[in-house]
Formats: structure tokens, sequence, C-alpha cells
């Protein structure tokens, strides 16, 4: 009888030990959700905490765009630019949407509408080009740029963007030409200088006691 009690006693402690040693379930969980939290619930996260949050509602613009929510998508661009008006990334996406959905003269009046906005300054408008280069949008990433050279006709930044754009179109004249303009305007830059080489464009490099004493970029 005692044996008996002493096997049981045994064979309960084994289990009780095992019990014991079986994983735990996370602390907290919020921790696990986190962990799994998608991009779309992290920025419905952030725009619950503040709704005034202009990058977080472009960015699910973005995502709704690539789910091919049109409509989603040109709502959230609106709402980022409701709280910046000058989100040039959601303003190129609104003309992306509306080119989308074949509303080619509202895409058209919209981006026009934009670009006579950014015409405050070179780098507005150079940001502005950017995003509609982003988006695909070509033609009016270039009304951009050459909005800049007017603007700013000693800054080599909006001739070097007419020429990589152009590079990127294989209209190797126009390239050259820009980059070019670009290299005179700053001889320092050596993605423009080494595009020009490789173009078998012939040019007058700084020499390296020069470069480390021109001045920094602002």
């Amino acid at each position: 009888m005692t044996r008996t009690v002493t096997i049981l006693s045994l064979l309960l402690a084994l289990v009780w030990t095992g019990c014991e040693s079986t994983p735990k379930a996370p602390d907290s969980a919020n921790e696990e959700t986190t962990i799994q939290q998608s991009p779309k619930a992290q920025l419905l996260e952030q725009i619950d905490r503040k709704y005034e949050n202009p990058e977080a509602h472009y960015q699910l613009g973005k995502l709704a765009y690539t789910d091919g929510q049109l409509d989603k998508a040109d709502f959230e661009y609106r709402v980022a630019l409701g709280f910046n008006p000058v989100h040039y990334r959601a303003q190129a996406g609104v003309v992306r949407v509306a080119a989308d959905q074949k509303q080619t003269e509202r895409s058209q009046i919209i981006a026009e509408l934009y670009i006579s906005q950014a015409a405050v300054s070179a780098p507005a408008s150079v940001r502005l080009g950017k995003a509609f280069q982003n988006e695909g949008l070509g033609e009016y990433a270039l009304s951009c740029y050459y909005q800049a050279t007017g603007l700013m006709p000693k800054s080599p930044e909006p001739y070097k963007l007419l020429g990589f754009y152009y590079l990127g179109e294989n209209d190797q004249v126009r390239a050259e030409e820009n980059l070019r303009r670009s290299f005179e305007l700053d001889p320092y830059q050596t993605d423009v200088a080494g595009e020009l080489g490789r173009m078998g464009v012939i040019i007058g490099l700084p020499r390296t006691t020069d470069i480390e004493t021109a001045p920094a970029t602002q």
C-alpha cells in the first residue's frame, strides 16, 4: 500500500512539473498585437491618437491606391492637404488618381493649379516636380523643373533634375544640355560629372584641394 502511494505521489509530481514548464502566453496582449500590427493598422493608430496628421493620412492614401481603392486614396490625400496645403506628394497623388480615373481634364486643371501655387519659389517647384515624377507624371514634373529654372536661373538643381529626367527618356541631347548647365553652375557634383563622363563629355574637374575647400552645400 505504501509503495502504491509513493508511486502515485511521484506521478503527480511529474505531472505538476510538466504543467509548470508549459510556455506561458505573453504577459501583455498589446505586445503581441504590436508585433503583428500591419502598416495600415499602425497608420490608423497614429490617426486615432492625432487625427490632424497629414503624413499618416497621405501614407494611408498610398496604401489605398496600391490596393486599387482610388476613391479612398483621393479622400485620404485631400484630408492630408486639409492639414498641410503644401504636402506636395499628396498633391501629386490627387492628380495621379484623377488621371487613373480617366478624368483627364480635371487632372490637368488640378495639376496646373498646384504648379501655379508652387511658383512662389524654386525649391517649392522642385519639390512638387519630384512628387509628380515619382507618380509617373513626367509632363507636370518637367513644367515644375522648367519653372524652377526661371525662378532661380543660377541654381544647379533644376538643371540636374531635367538632365536626369531626359536621360531616363533616352533624350541624350537635352540630357547633356541640362547636365552641362548644372555642372557649370556647380562643378562639385560628382554624380553629374560622372554621368557626363559616361556620355563622353570632356569636362574639367575641380582639383582635390579645391573640393576640400569648397563651401558645403546647404
